[in-house]
């Protein structure tokens, strides 16, 4: 049995419905029983916990031998580091004692030691936790997501802009969150003997400028990238949402992306998914759940 942990968002969804379509059993953690359904009619088995219920994570981990991980991004409006190293040692804690043969989890480019700096910091005390543990495991370190720019759709479509903390031109590795999951789906079902650190990122390197180029051949109009000052980082987070606290995670993060040599490895493993064929699948779907 693949126990999924992450399974109602983009990159998890991915990874069961790869495993379901191979054939394979599965069951997904969710804390919304309102996506069983949905999962029972295509052939998972539901558990319903939440990521900070320890005992609940360690009730369904033993009903499993190989697991994906990937640890849920707390609300923006609340301290999301803090609330999401709260959800890594719940995770750790159910781990101690499962009798798993293969872990596989969901990491990022650029993860390192540090607080308060968003994903790079917790994704970072997630795998050196998961190699104190006895068992195999497998780290998919993967690129800037090109779901991060979702949000920049209705600016698109409506302003004819892209507005972005990064300059215009400045390229780094992206990739679609459903070749993440079919990545990691892969590596969970590879033999126990192959594990270790892999990086994942898409055809090539992309910019702001690309992003607002994709959305404008997608939507046949002029889309342009707006770059936002640094020193409206924080202002703007707060002003879609974010507390103060995740605000500065989220600006911190964002700088050691821009200040950093990225993370650039030999031999990514490289999902197909261009940045149009992404951007063309993101409208379509909007289209369609608006109609």
């Amino acid at each position: 049995m693949y126990i999924i942990l992450g399974a109602t968002g983009r990159v998890g969804s991915a990874v069961a419905q790869t495993l379901l379509d191979q054939g394979q059993p599965v069951t997904i953690i969710t804390r919304n029983p309102k996506k069983s359904g949905e999962w029972e009619r295509k052939g998972a088995r539901v558990a319903i916990t939440d990521a900070h219920d320890t005992d609940g994570l360690r009730r369904v981990f033993r009903q499993g031998k190989r697991l994906f991980v990937l640890n849920p991004p707390a609300a923006p409006d609340t301290d999301t580091a803090q609330e999401e190293q709260r959800s890594v040692a719940s995770m750790l804690a159910a781990l101690a004692d499962a009798d798993l043969e293969k872990i596989v989890a969901q990491s990022t480019y650029g993860a390192q030691p540090g607080n308060r700096i968003g994903d790079l910091g917790v994704l970072y005390e997630m795998e050196q936790g998961l190699a104190r543990l006895s068992v195999p495991f497998s780290v998919v370190r993967g690129a800037y997501y090109m779901s991060n720019w979702d949000m920049a759709l209705q600016t698109a479509r409506q302003e004819g802009k892209v507005y972005t903390f990064y300059p215009p031109d400045f390229k780094l590795p992206m990739v679609a969150p459903q070749d993440l999951g079919r990545i990691a789906s892969q590596l969970l079902m590879e033999p126990v003997s192959q594990t270790g650190l892999c990086y994942a990122e898409g055809p090539e390197l992309y910019s702001s400028a690309d992003v607002a180029a994709a959305f404008a051949e997608v939507l046949g109009k002029s889309v342009e990238a707006v770059e936002i000052s640094r020193e409206q980082w924080i202002p703007t987070l707060k002003e879609a949402g974010f507390s103060q606290a995740a605000a500065e995670s989220m600006a911190a993060m964002t700088a050691m992306t821009l200040e950093q040599k990225p993370e650039m490895p030999d031999s990514p493993i490289r999902g197909t998914t261009t940045l149009r064929e992404y951007m063309t699948r993101l409208v379509r779907e909007h289209q369609m759940s608006s109609s």
